[in-house]
């Protein structure tokens, strides 16, 4: 059927254009450009932090002030998604707070650049805002691509889009992480740096190919909202500088006056956030019952969370220590391990999601409660996996590479297994009131399970312990099994959901 549209009245890129990427429209390259970019500069810098905080030619710090450090770091970036979404509801509309947070992430890497102590911790908290600005902004752009929630090419879209972030964490390891490792830690930041402006130039040089809803501001503040919300910023920023001055100059800072009261604060929001929903009187009863079910998902996600991102941490801090990094007597750089994962999901990706499909024809899918209960027990079951090279390290030998790739590989399986059934429960479980602020709730989960870790580490807790490796192992097939155990009673609030 011919188009009644002329082609001059169609902006290319936008549904209904003869211009496509993978038969999907042109502004789906943009984002995919954009998204692999961030995610290159994003998990390369990741896969150097824990490595340059240990090292004798970076910060020297111990095991579990590195932990803290990074998980405190990851912990903000997903807590920083919920005001990231709100400033492209409220004040810029989603290009311009991508544009701005790709700008900020830049400049975030170019002062992790820098060689100075002072400067690296600033830089931390400039990629933090970046990327929690940019997380959900960026995929609402992708929706607005599509004609509506129906257009068959959506999830295809969206799929495409996951695939852009995983080349980019699969390279950026490989690439910033040799580099940082063998040449030079600040050259490996700086090329972090180098890849989101590579992101950013030609996210402003294909913008033209976005929706025109990607420019709008869904719901402006009004300019009494405005200067409530600017007064109460500025109180708050007041109150911050003056009380970490009274402790600067007693002679009393220490690292921990910043990192104890943002793990508490990674702890504390998540909380608030689900009781303020709670208990909001107009949900209706069955709102209200979907939310009780939907917190022993997202606790559940906290749990996994927890022990999963210490992939990043407390894995690669044991690779640095006590593992023989090499394959056939060819040695690679520790960062390198952190490409494991991407690779992983880009193979097994489609093959769950077949196996999920040829389940459903027979009538033998299972269900989204067993599936999450099957997720926690695998990130345990990687954990016990973990106590194998640690008790080979205790007996002074190295651990083989293959240990390590075994513990990712069962992590990765596991994330498939939850991970993406998460995304989907907290859209088909959202009250209509939260719909729009729910994926930023489900990222609380992993800011919970990141500041747990953080804690747990400024405590002192060596994390690289037998004992503490099996607590953990433990308590994440403790929680899949009684969440499991349950499933029927869980099953019976998430109501018509399933």
């Amino acid at each position: 059927m011919a188009s009644s549209l002329t082609k001059d009245s169609v902006r290319p890129g936008t549904p209904g254009s003869g211009k496509t990427f993978f038969g999907h429209p042109r502004g789906l390259a943009t984002l995919f450009m954009t998204e692999m970019w961030e995610r290159f500069s994003y998990y390369g810098m990741r896969a150097l932090l824990p490595l340059y905080l240990v090292a004798p030619g970076g910060l020297h710090l111990n095991a579990a002030a590195a932990t803290a450090i990074y998980s405190v770091y990851v912990s903000l970036v997903y807590l920083l998604a919920m005001p990231g979404g709100w400033f492209g509801d409220r004040v810029w509309g989603p290009r311009k707070t991508v544009a701005v947070a790709g700008a900020v992430i830049m400049l975030g890497h170019l002062t992790l650049a820098l060689p100075s102590s002072g400067t690296f911790y600033a830089g931390l908290g400039l990629v933090a805002i970046g990327s929690g600005l940019l997380k959900a902004n960026i995929s609402t752009m992708v929706g607005h691509l599509y004609d509506g929630p129906d257009d068959p090419r959506r999830d295809g879209g969206f799929t495409v889009f996951y695939m852009g972030i995983n080349l980019g964490a699969f390279a950026a390891p490989l690439i910033i992480g040799t580099i940082g490792e063998n040449v030079n830690w600040h050259l490996g930041f700086a090329l972090a740096a180098l890849g989101m402006a590579l992101g950013l130039v030609q996210f402003l040089i294909g913008s033209r190919h976005l929706d025109a809803r990607s420019s709008v501001v869904p719901k402006p503040l009004s300019a009494d909202e405005k200067a409530a919300t600017l007064r109460k910023s500025a109180i708050w920023a007041a109150v911050a500088v003056v009380f970490y001055a009274i402790v600067g100059f007693s002679g009393h800072y220490t690292l921990n006056w910043v990192l104890v009261p943002l793990t508490l604060l990674g702890v504390i929001i998540p909380v608030m956030v689900l009781v303020n929903i709670k208990r909001d009187k107009d949900l209706d009863r069955a709102e209200q019952s979907k939310m009780s079910a939907y917190i022993w998902f997202f606790v559940a996600a906290a749990v996994f969370w927890m022990i999963y991102d210490q992939g990043g941490s407390t894995l690669s801090i044991f690779a640095d220590s006590s593992a023989e990094n090499s394959v056939l007597g060819w040695d690679f750089p520790v960062s390198w391990y952190q490409s494991v994962n991407p690779v992983l999901i880009m193979a097994l990706a489609p093959v769950f999601a077949w196996i999920w499909l040829a389940l459903n024809r027979r009538g033998k899918e299972p269900s989204t409660i067993v599936k999450f209960a099957s997720g926690l027990v695998l990130i345990g079951a990687s954990f016990f996996l973990f106590m194998a090279p640690l008790s080979i390290a205790e007996g002074g030998h190295k651990a083989a590479a293959l240990w390590l790739v075994a513990i990712y590989f069962v992590q990765t399986v596991g994330e498939l297994t939850l991970s993406p059934v998460g995304l989907s429960v907290t859209t088909k479980m959202a009250p209509a009131k939260y719909a729009s602020q729910m994926m930023g709730v489900w990222f609380l989960a992993v800011t919970a399970g990141d500041a747990t870790t953080g804690l747990l580490s400024i405590a002192g807790v060596d994390l690289n312990k037998t004992g503490i490796v099996a607590l953990e192992a433990t308590l994440a097939v403790v929680a899949g099994v009684a969440v499991w155990m349950y499933r029927n009673k869980v099953k019976e609030l998430m109501g018509d959901v399933r």
